[in-house]
C-alpha cells in the first residue's frame, strides 16, 4: 500500500520561506510525474510545480516561477517544494501527487496547510 505523507506547512509572514516534504512509503514503480498542487478556499486545485521523471523536466505555475523550487531525494523517497518570498495569495492546502503507469495510478497525499499572513 502506497502512502504519501506531506509535512512542513504552517504559518509564515509575507516574504518568508517554507519547505514542504512528501515522503512516500511502499513500492512505487514506473513513475511518470511527481508534483505539488494547491487548493485555496473556493478555488479549484491547481498545479504548482511538477517533475517529469523522463528527463527530469520541471514545470511551474507562472505565479510561482522564480520563487518555488521542486526537487526530490530518491534515496529518501521524498519530494520537496522549497517556497521562498511567500505571498498571502500562496495561502492554500498543498498536496503532493505521484502518477505513473503499468498499470496506471495516481496517488495523493492528505495535504498540508500553508498560511501566509502578517
Amino acid at each position: 500500500q502506497v502512502q504519501l505523507v506531506e509535512s512542513g506547512g504552517g504559518l509564515v509572514q509575507p516574504g518568508g520561506s517554507l519547505r514542504l516534504s512528501c515522503a512516500a512509503s511502499g513500492s512505487i514503480f514506473s513513475i511518470n510525474f511527481m508534483g505539488w498542487y494547491r487548493q485555496a478556499p473556493g478555488q479549484q486545485r491547481e498545479l504548482v510545480a511538477g517533475i517529469f521523471t523522463s528527463g527530469g523536466v520541471t514545470n511551474y505555475a507562472d505565479s510561482v516561477k522564480g520563487r518555488f523550487t521542486i526537487f526530490r531525494d530518491n534515496a529518501k523517497n521524498t519530494l520537496y517544494l522549497q517556497m521562498n518570498s511567500l505571498k498571502p495569495e500562496d495561502t492554500a492546502v498543498y498536496y503532493c501527487n505521484v502518477a505513473g503507469s503499468l498499470p496506471p495510478y495516481d496517488y495523493w497525499g492528505q495535504g498540508t496547510q500553508v498560511t501566509v499572513s502578517s
